[in-house]
């Protein structure tokens, strides 16, 4: 059976003609039988994209020659099937939506801590708050052992998460983290802009970490924006599944219950059909 590569890549660049660059990559995506999302911004892209290799070598290839976009190194994981059921390119006014204006992550990014120097740290033991800044139902899912999560349904409820930090935090080591690093790029420079005068982002995210680092400090598994859910240590698709009706991830515990009637039902909303969680749109 084919594997199908799976990228994932973003970038904060200024760029320009947006109109002209979503056609032009509508046009090769689909002439590549690639599928995905790739989100274009004056601030920059993301994207998410399957195929197999020579068709993601086009992409990477007509991405790379875009002003700004010269260094794309995206990160790769492999699935037996195609994990997305078409191919969009949108422009937006964010790559990832947080709403706060005024902070520039191509600019004045926050310090970034490679993968494996966190696992130093934590080898070692260093006194760091590790911040969850992904939504709850991403975190039910696995996070770092002692990590606090940020505590909200969607990254535009981050500013408040914020604000119910203790104070004592604002001169303390935080290492924030979220799935491939893209949120931290806005959460980390305005938390800066709040007064937390030493914090460091998680370089590539989680997924950077299991390549690198494996399940090293981790508990659980990573959810994904895509047909799969979610991913282990060792990038491997898991058995975690999506609920039909509330779209809430379910582990194969969650889906022995009885109340987890398969494309109607699960534990969280058989009570009636609730509001679908909010959030789920591409994020890293």
């Amino acid at each position: 059976m084919p594997e199908f590569i799976n990228i994932s890549v973003y970038k904060f660049a200024p760029l320009t003609g947006l109109p002209e660059l979503r056609v032009q990559l509508l046009q090769l995506t689909k002439a590549q039988c690639l599928r995905g999302t790739i989100l274009l911004s004056s601030e920059g892209i993301n994207l998410f994209v399957a195929g197999n290799r020579t068709q993601i070598d086009v992409l990477l290839a007509a991405l790379r020659v875009v002003p700004g976009l010269g260094d794309l190194t995206p990160k790769e994981s492999l699935s037996e099937e195609q994990p997305f059921n078409r191919m969009l390119v949108k422009i937006k006014k964010e790559i990832i939506a947080f709403g706060v204006e005024g902070l520039d992550p191509a600019g004045r990014p926050t310090p970034k801590l490679p993968a494996r120097t966190l696992k130093q740290w934590l080898d070692e033991g260093r006194p760091v708050t590790l911040l969850d800044t992904r939504n709850d139902y991403e975190v039910r899912m696995g996070t770092f052992r002692g990590a606090r999560p940020a505590g909200i349904d969607h990254f535009r409820d981050f500013p408040a998460a914020v604000a119910r930090l203790p104070a004592t935090l604002k001169n303390q080591p935080i290492v924030m983290f979220c799935t491939g690093g893209i949120r931290c790029e806005k959460a980390g420079p305005y938390m800066e802009r709040e007064g937390f005068t030493n914090v460091h982002q998680l370089d590539g995210g989680i997924l950077k970490y299991f390549e690198e680092c494996g399940d090293a400090h981790y508990d659980g598994e990573c959810f994904v924006f895509d047909r799969r859910v979610g991913v282990d240590p060792q990038l491997r698709e898991t058995k975690t599944v999506m609920c039909f009706n509330c779209q809430m991830p379910l582990t194969p515990a969650e889906q022995q219950h009885h109340h987890y009637v398969a494309d109607k039902t699960c534990p969280h909303c058989f009570h009636g059909k609730p509001q679908k969680i909010s959030g789920f749109a591409p994020e890293l």
